[in-house]
């Protein structure tokens, strides 16, 4: 994996897992994600491992709300590297293509992506054969703890 800067980023550890695309699918995305996290060396305490939460949470909400197509998972991705956790979340559509969008005042829903924008360091969007991919960076404040 190749860094914005053209430096190349050294792999520490990946974690793959689908989902089913519901609020249920979703919340454990979130959970899940969140007790590998803490396997890794980052309990639920740390910055890295809310922001994470976060991020999975939106993007996991988003995959089932918009990207949602029956019979079809979603998938979430964390990928550990060097000076960087990268969140991925891929969903069967590729007709709705995620973008922060004005918002209305007072609206209770539609700030999923602002909050993304927010508190990732970087994101975007990447097309795969089928569907897409939202994808968000979140810098490493510090290397985890060795685990036992």
């Amino acid at each position: 994996m190749t860094a914005p800067s053209g430096r190349a980023r050294t792999l520490v550890r990946v974690f793959t897992q689908r989902f089913t695309s519901t609020r249920r699918g979703a919340r454990l995305a979130r959970q899940l994600a969140l007790v590998e996290l803490d396997a890794w060396g980052f309990p639920e305490s740390t910055g890295l491992s809310a922001d994470a939460g976060l991020l999975v949470a939106e993007l996991a909400a988003n995959a089932v709300r918009h990207g949602r197509v029956p019979g079809r998972d979603f998938e979430l991705k964390l990928t550990l590297l060097e000076g960087f956790l990268r969140i991925e979340v891929s969903d069967a559509r590729r007709d709705r293509r995620p973008a922060v969008q004005p918002h209305a005042y007072g609206a209770e829903s539609g700030y999923g992506l602002r909050i993304v924008d927010a508190v990732a360091a970087d994101w975007g969007v990447t097309e795969r054969i089928v569907g897409k991919t939202v994808w968000a960076e979140l810098a490493r404040r510090r290397p985890p703890a060795e685990p036992f």
